[in-house]
């Protein structure tokens, strides 16, 4: 391991620098007081019951009472043996993007919570950390005395001459790449800044950069994470004259970083976080053994949402084929929302220009936003749709009943195939679009990250009548029913069967002992299908105790069934 670690440090510094970065990463390691697992690195980390929770630390509010302190009693009351993971979006004190322009590492944004509120949760479920490991905040004391010319920081965020060529360097936003920041010399310096002005991209050519930042992430596994999540990672690495994403040396760094964990702390899982089409998100797996355990299956949210609108499964079917996770050891990280939008990149090549056309549409008519990048020809082109994946797949005139049943049906797809599913809290409540909010803060983003007062939520779903009790009761009883089974293992076989009807999508998951297929009608209206074409005759529907006989049935619309094969 210590061979691996110190080849990638010549890799990225040449043989010049190696030695030295080397022995201060080793004492980086040595001086982390991480507990010792008695697991393995080679063996795998997650299982059928991985169900993860996405939030914000202050999503759910009481007046009276730390953010923290509110989703850690949520949890512990209403998720507890359902929901295995937490993770919980930069909680740290930030200057903007809701905490990804993060003023300080080591911190719990006091507004939210304290450290031991972290802990409070950490007894009830694992946690997820992000690891903004792009950029700082602008306003963080970091860049200040960067600006300063303090020598502890010296090198630590890249710059670029202004007159520079960055004509092929891949953006993920309109904004300019290059913003003036004034040292206190007086001097003038240009700042990369990939995502915003107030956010100011570190410099990994400087290997002191490198190794403030494994600092950060060891931290954070001595507070607890068990995942941690490498937020933007894709753009880690710049080099002028090539697209500055997804190079040689950002790998290399995330290698490094798998290496350093399976050393001292093999129970930590990364993940990465990269919206782009498939080919480049999977390239994150490495070769299934040194790099990303988790990616982010980004092409799942606007695939599904097409197929929810067209009510044709052959495209979505044929994807799911295709799926490789590399390794017994790695799996994808399976969502339909986030608290960022529905990447449009992802499927780049799977849907055509007017397929995403009518995506675009749609949204708009249903109250969302389209969110844009630029690209090197100086147009600009749809990066992402913002809305909550509710609004964007109900039908407003079916009645309240039909909505949750359609909603839980595409939120049953991502809960059925291979990976570990996700769940973004406002999914999981049946939030609608906070339109509000976009108009008060200015930013598309906004539309899906509402903040709940957590009273007025607990009066609702102790009321079986209301559409936020549909939702959440329709969506536990789909984990319930999931979490238990082996055969929904995220590394277990998975096919995507053809079952005789385009608006019916169904994939087989088998185990050694167990065999199921999950079967979505997708569509408004009954749907006939045989299930002999999936080697099944007859079976019990697990999240509904149905009994199916005669190798065929029929769903009702929108219905789930999840048939264990007799």
């Amino acid at each position: 391991m210590s061979d691996t670690i110190y080849n990638h440090l010549e890799f990225l510094y040449g043989a010049d620098q190696a030695q030295s970065v080397y022995e201060a990463v080793q004492q980086l390691m040595k001086a982390a007081h991480i507990t010792a697992s008695k697991t393995p690195a080679h063996m795998p980390r997650v299982s059928n019951r991985d169900v993860t929770l996405i939030t914000y630390a202050d999503s759910l509010q009481r007046d009276g009472e730390r953010p923290l302190q509110t989703l850690a009693g949520f949890v512990e009351r209403r998720l507890k043996g359902w929901i295995s993971t937490v993770h919980i979006l930069p909680f740290y004190p930030y200057s903007s993007d809701d905490g990804f322009s993060v003023m300080d590492y080591y911190a719990v944004n006091p507004a939210v919570g304290e450290w031991g509120d972290i802990q409070r949760l950490n007894k009830s479920v694992k946690l997820m950390f992000d690891l903004v490991i792009n950029h700082a905040s602008a306003q963080s004391e970091w860049f200040k005395r960067w600006l300063a010319d303090d020598p502890e920081f010296a090198g630590l965020f890249l710059t670029a001459d202004p007159n520079a060529d960055t004509s092929s360097v891949t953006r993920p936003r309109t904004s300019p790449l290059l913003t003036p920041f004034q040292k206190n010399n007086g001097e003038t310096a240009h700042v990369w800044t990939t995502f915003s002005a107030d956010q100011v991209d570190f410099d990994f050519g400087n290997p002191a950069t490198l190794l403030k930042m494994l600092a950060v992430l060891l931290f954070y596994c001595e507070q607890g994470a068990l995942v941690i999540r490498l937020d933007a990672i894709g753009y880690l690495w710049k080099q002028l004259g090539t697209s500055c994403i997804h190079l040689p040396q950002t790998h290399a760094v995330v290698q490094l970083m798998r290496a350093v964990l399976d050393a001292i702390a093999p129970d930590v899982v990364l993940i990465t976080e990269t919206n782009v089409p498939h080919a480049e998100n999977v390239s994150y797996f490495g070769d299934g053994m040194n790099e990303a355990q988790l990616v982010y299956n980004f092409t799942l949210p606007p695939l599904l949402l097409h197929t929810m609108l067209t009510g044709k499964t052959h495209k979505l079917r044929e994807w799911v084929n295709t799926l490789d996770a590399t390794s017994t050891r790695t799996t994808f990280f399976n969502f339909t929302a986030s608290h960022d939008g529905i990447g449009v990149r992802p499927v780049e090549g799977i849907l055509n220009p007017i397929e995403i056309d009518h995506l675009l549409g749609h949204v708009e008519s249903r109250g969302g936003r389209v969110s844009y990048k630029s690209n090197t020809d100086g147009s600009s082109s749809p990066y992402e749709l913002n809305i909550t994946y509710l609004d964007a797949v109900i039908n407003p005139q079916l009645n309240d009943d039909m909505q949750a049943r359609q909603f839980l049906a595409s939120q049953a797809v991502m809960l059925a195939i291979a990976g570990v599913p996700a769940v973004y809290i406002h999914s999981l409540l049946g939030s609608h679009n906070d339109t509000y909010a976009v108009e008060r803060l200015g930013y598309n983003r906004a539309i899906n990250r509402s903040k709940l007062n957590s009273d007025v939520l607990e009066a609702e779903l102790k009321n079986p009548a209301t559409f936020r009790a549909k939702i959440f009761n329709g969506y536990l009883d789909l984990i319930r029913a999931r979490t238990p089974q082996p055969a929904f293992h995220p590394n277990a076989y998975q096919e995507a069967v053809d079952l005789g009807s385009d608006g019916v999508f169904a994939v087989l998951r088998d185990v050694g002992g167990q065999r199921i297929v999950a079967i979505h009608n997708l569509t408004a209206t009954p749907q006939r299908v045989r299930l002999n074409n999936a080697d099944v005759k007859s079976g019990r529907c697990l999240n509904s105790g149905r009994i199916v006989e005669g190798g065929q049935t029929q769903l009702a619309p929108f219905e789930v069934l999840w048939l264990e094969a007799d």
